[in-house]
């Protein structure tokens, strides 16, 4: 969505059209994020996916791109072996040696699966809203990357070629390259770039556009390539970060779910509100469903239930999580976290990288954190930057988007709330400030309640509160201690009573002039 500006004037409220939720009508929508998903065949990267083709109203789709990683590759089909030293087939009690391939079904197409779910639900969605992309143009998308090998990024591909051509386009707009598996198909377009311009004169401004343009938003470093090549020779990349993130997606999140969150990840909340939802209800993976990525994988025990660890382990199974849950309960998203902030919730996530939305924000690191492995820094994060917990209206939303995949009926789903008004708006200390927003709901036999509250994002920490926080029309006084630059955000939230319960927040950011 736009970052629209607003202007507080003589006491008055002057503003342009609000940032909402819009009625987009085309594939190509400029106001949408820019979004090229490269994933591996993990399981999770399959459910992550699916939240993505559903959520796709809110993308501008730029590629769907099968990738590899040190835990899936194809090979070249020519026997060629390949062996890198602590990678799977070398730990955990395996000593395998050189391999031709790792984990990798050879009619593996399961991106295609996911877009033909998509296809065969795409009449019904669109009768929720109408601005998802049309079946023709996901399958333009659609490309094979680096696949072949563990961190190979030694030729072009069709997928490094359409993220080459993205990253050198003009269209306006960031574009987010997300890295589910390893990322070998974005260093080669990297790599590709570098290799036609660096000595040409254009160099330098080629070289600052795409740094200029793209945000990485990478699950770790799959394959050492960002270690090896996309860190040191695009060191000024910039990549999202997840400061303060509390939903829980990942394997085994169940552990740690508080009692209120523990029922999204239920066998009974999954069958009710996922498993029985059409063509991507029989494509969601989870635990004890039969499924297997591929036939005689030893990392893939999910499938099986009624199995204790050891006897799985006697079974010749690497049981790497190693806390079992029943049937049909939630498996794992690992990969949405890379894409929830630019969804459009009204949350601005994808504007800036320190606004941060239902994932976190970027912060500053201090120096004695900076080097430290990936999960020392996740729980810094954590622990200074506390957020809402976002728990529910992440799964109540995909549980809405999986009912309207598999209903006709506008009437028989719920639909998020609508909030208009001012987005953004300049000010001075100690300034009173008038807030008036209008809140609808399109299905007009729900009711909903308001709230305000304060985003904690940029260097401004002071805690602030608006007069009323309960209604959508309040006043807010600037406090008198801030400085010429400062930013505060604040959000108005809309919750209904449908089912399920969806939310739509309104980020409202005042900037002290």
């Amino acid at each position: 969505m736009n970052k629209l500006k607003c202007l507080l004037l003589s006491g008055l409220l002057v503003a342009m059209p609000a940032c909402m939720k819009g009625q987009q009508t085309s594939d190509k929508d400029l106001s949408k994020p820019r979004v090229i998903i490269t994933c591996d065949p993990e399981l999770d990267d399959l459910n992550s996916l699916i939240r993505f083709l559903l959520f796709s109203t809110d993308f501008r789709v730029e590629g769907l791109i099968y990738a590899s990683s040190r835990f899936h590759w194809k090979g070249d089909g020519l026997g060629t072996r390949q062996f890198i030293p602590g990678r799977e087939y070398d730990s955990n009690g395996l000593k395998l040696g050189p391999q031709e391939s790792w984990r990798w079904d050879p009619n593996e197409r399961f991106i295609d699966d996911a877009v033909d779910a998509y296809t065969e639900a795409y009449p019904n969605l669109k009768v929720h809203d109408a601005s998802y992309p049309t079946p023709e143009y996901m399958k333009s998308k659609v490309r094979w990357g680096n696949v072949e090998f563990d961190g190979d990024f030694s030729k072009d591909t069709p997928g490094s070629e359409l993220i080459k051509k993205v990253l050198l386009d003009d269209e306006p707009g960031l574009v987010y390259v997300n890295a589910w598996g390893g990322g070998s198909t974005i260093a080669r377009a990297l790599k590709s770039i570098e290799e036609i311009y660096s000595k040409s004169p254009q160099w330098k401004e080629i070289r600052e556009k795409i740094i200029k343009k793209t945000i990485l938003c990478l699950s770790g470093d799959q394959d050492d390539t960002y270690a090896k090549y996309v860190g040191p020779f695009w060191p000024e990349l910039r990549q999202q970060e997840m400061g303060g993130m509390i939903v829980g997606l990942a394997y085994n999140c169940q552990a740690r779910a508080s009692k209120e969150n523990a029922v999204f990840y239920t066998p009974e909340w999954m069958e009710k509100n996922i498993l029985s939802k059409g063509a991507f209800g029989k494509l969601q993976r989870v635990w004890g469903d039969g499924k297997q990525m591929v036939k005689g994988d030893v990392y893939d025990f999910f499938g099986l239930s009624g199995y204790t660890v050891d006897e799985l382990k006697k079974m010749g199974y690497v049981v790497w999580t190693p806390i079992l849950q029943p049937k049909n309960s939630f498996l794992a998203e690992g990969d949405t976290y890379c894409f929830l902030n630019y969804i459009g919730n009204g949350l601005r996530g994808g504007e800036d990288l320190t606004y941060g939305g239902w994932c976190g924000c970027k912060t500053e690191l201090p120096d004695s954190i900076k080097d430290k492995d990936r999960m020392t820094i996740m729980k810094y994060r954590l622990e200074h930057n506390t957020l809402p917990d976002f728990t529910a209206p992440v799964m109540n939303g995909l549980a809405a988007r999986f009912l309207w995949s598999s209903t006709s009926d506008y009437s028989k789903a719920n639909h998020y709330p609508i909030i208009k008004g001012a987005c953004d708006i300049v000010a001075t200390p100690g300034e009173k400030l008038k807030l008036k927003y209008t809140v609808t709901d399109p299905d007009k036999e729900d009711k909903l309640t308001v709230k305000w509250w304060q985003y904690m994002s940029g260097p401004f920490k002071e805690k602030v509160q608006v007069d009323d926080p309960t209604s959508a029309n309040t006043t807010f006084t600037v406090p008198a201690t801030v400085k010429s630059g400062d930013q505060i955000h604040l959000v108005l939230e809309a919750t209904d009573n449908g089912a399920p319960q969806l939310n739509m927040y309104h980020r409202v950011i005042i900037t002290v002039k």
